[in-house]
């Protein structure tokens, strides 16, 4: 099983990025797939995440509302559309594999694998 994210870089505050998790290895119905980021000296959060039955979306109260997540299942492939960049969303970005259920989807112990990280840099 492989993750591979990308679509990091350079924006200033109000841009948007998208970020890709393209999935190899296992189905795509297998397991759901959460973004998690980790800025400086702070803890792994988890941001977004979409269950692999239902297509069903969550996401933390921090990118409510400017932040989407959607999924190819024909690619393999899952999105993090980013828009109205804050400094504050600077971080490096995961995305990670996993069954978590509903009440434990931002827990990142929850997820099997992980992708390497994708830099998102928002200057002001």
């Amino acid at each position: 099983v492989q993750l591979q994210a990308s679509g990091g870089g350079w924006v200033q505050a109000g841009g948007s990025l998208r970020l890709s998790c393209a999935a190899s290895g296992f189905f795509s119905g297998d397991y759901g797939i959460g973004w998690f980021r980790q800025a400086p000296g702070k803890e792994r959060e988890g941001i977004a995440y979409i269950r692999s039955s239902s297509g069903g979306k969550y996401y933390a109260d921090s990118v409510k509302g400017r932040f989407t997540i959607s999924r190819d299942i024909a690619k393999k492939t899952v999105y993090l559309q980013m828009n109205l960049l804050e400094p504050g969303d600077t971080a490096v970005y995961y995305c990670a594999a996993g069954r978590p259920e509903t009440s434990a989807w931002s827990t990142s112990s929850m997820y099997y694998y992980w992708g390497q990280g994708t830099l998102v840099t928002v200057s002001s």
